[in-house]
C-alpha cells in the first residue's frame, strides 16, 4: 500500500474553503481512480498548514494518477494561497483501535533514520512505540509512512478529540524521545491537526 501526501501552507482564512473544496470536488475524483482506497486531510487553523494525502493499492496505481492530479492540486493551491509540496510513501504501518468520530485530531511526527536501519525503525515502531501508544488516552488509530531512498518518515497517531491529544501531549512526547533513541531516528518536526477529512479505507498493515 502507498500514499501520496500534499502539503498546503494555507492562509488560516482560506482553510475552510480548501477543505470543503477538497471535499466536495477532489474526493469525488478520486474515488473513480483505479487503485484508490481513500483519503484524508489534516488542518492547523492556527498556522494554516493543511495535508491532504490519498493512498493507494500499488506505487504503480498511485504513479498513474499524478499528470492528472496535478490541475487539481493547483486548483486547491489558488483556493488556498500556497503552492502544493507533493511527497509519496510506502504505508508501512496502520493500527485501528475503533473509527475517528468528528472532532477527532492528529498529532504527526516526522522522522529521519538511515535508510539502511528503516527496516529496524519500523520494527520498534511496531514493537514499541504502538502499544504505548494504545494506551494514551483517547487512542483512535496509528500509521507510519515510509520513504525507503531518504530514510524519511511521518508517524501520525489520531486521538478521539483535541482534549484528549491535549491531556496526552507530556506522555506522548516522553514516548517520542524514547522510540526515536531506540530505533536510530532523528525527530524532525512534530504537528498537531483537526482530522477534518477522514475517508481512508486502507485495511489493517500490522
Amino acid at each position: 500500500m502507498y500514499a501520496r501526501s500534499t502539503t498546503f501552507m494555507a492562509r488560516p482564512e482560506s482553510v475552510d474553503a480548501g477543505i470543503a473544496q477538497v471535499r466536495d470536488e477532489v474526493m469525488p475524483e478520486l474515488d473513480q481512480m483505479e487503485g484508490c482506497i481513500g483519503l484524508s486531510m489534516l488542518a492547523d487553523r492556527m498556522s494554516g498548514r493543511c495535508i491532504v494525502t490519498s493512498a493507494w493499492r500499488s506505487e504503480d496505481a498511485m504513479r498513474a494518477t499524478d499528470q492528472t492530479l496535478q490541475p487539481i492540486r493547483e486548483r486547491i493551491g489558488e483556493t488556498m494561497g500556497s503552492s502544493p509540496e507533493v511527497e509519496e510513501w510506502e504505508i508501512a504501518v496502520l493500527h485501528r483501535d475503533h473509527k475517528s468520530s468528528p472532532g477527532a485530531c492528529v498529532r504527526a511526527t516526522w522522522l529521519r533514520v538511515e535508510p539502511s536501519d528503516l527496516d529496524r525503525a519500523i520494527d520498534v515502531y511496531k514493537l514499541a512505540s504502538l502499544p504505548r501508544a494504545e494506551e494514551l488516552e483517547g487512542f483512535c488509530s496509528a500509521s507510519l509512512l515510509v520513504d525507503r531512498s531518504s530514510g524519511r518518515a511521518v508517524s501520525s497517531v489520531t486521538y478521539d478529540s483535541m482534549e484528549a491529544m491535549g491531556r496526552n501531549r507530556e506522555a506522548a512526547e516522553q514516548m517520542r524521545m524514547s522510540a526515536s533513541k531506540d530505533a536510530g531516528a532523528e525527530v524532525m518536526d512534530v504537528g498537531e491537526f483537526e482530522l477534518t477529512l477522514a475517508h481512508l479505507r486502507v485495511p489493517e498493515l500490522t
